[in-house]
């Protein structure tokens, strides 16, 4: 019953918003139709899905981050760095980079980061100093200017969550 009340209301909202004329302020109608719409699935939120739920989400604060991610990210003489990077809740990390094919293996520690957005961590170790855009379940490793890598091999910067 609860959810076909907030239904019909998303849909109320939805069609009201759309028949504003657009030289009406409308910024208020949608902020209180926001959290209520936001509850809901159907295509007709497609408004209340395009503002954040909750003012201050950010992956540090609204995903979880904490765990182990794994990627073969592209070597320049070598098939690949399989890298395997755990990340916690302390702020810590550890990461393990393996050679394919060249039996050479890297190890670090340390802490890292989160900038002032929380949606990317620097990694702060002896050797490490990657850059990370935190996602669901996902790191993208991103270039040492914070820029996502681009090109063919793009995917392959993608570390899935174990």
């Amino acid at each position: 019953m609860m959810n076909s009340k907030l239904f019909i209301l998303g849909i109320a909202s939805a069609a009201f918003l759309a028949s504003c004329n657009p030289k009406e302020k409308t910024t208020e109608t949608t902020d209180t139709t926001t959290d209520s719409a936001a509850v809901q699935t159907t295509p007709s939120d497609s408004i209340a899905k395009a503002t954040p739920t909750a003012p201050g989400d950010t992956s540090e604060n609204a995903l979880d981050w904490p765990g182990t991610y794994e990627a073969v990210v592209p070597c320049a003489d070598c098939p690949g760095i399989k890298t395997s990077l755990t990340i916690n809740n302390d702020k810590t990390f550890s990461i393990t980079e393996e050679y394919l094919e060249r039996n050479s293996k890297n190890q670090d520690k340390g802490t890292f980061e989160w900038d002032a957005a929380g949606s990317i961590i620097t990694l702060k170790g002896k050797t490490a100093a990657y850059k990370y855009k935190v996602g669901e379940n996902v790191l993208i490793q991103l270039d040492m200017d914070g820029k996502e890598i681009t090109g063919p091999n793009k995917d392959l910067y993608v570390f899935k969550k174990k």
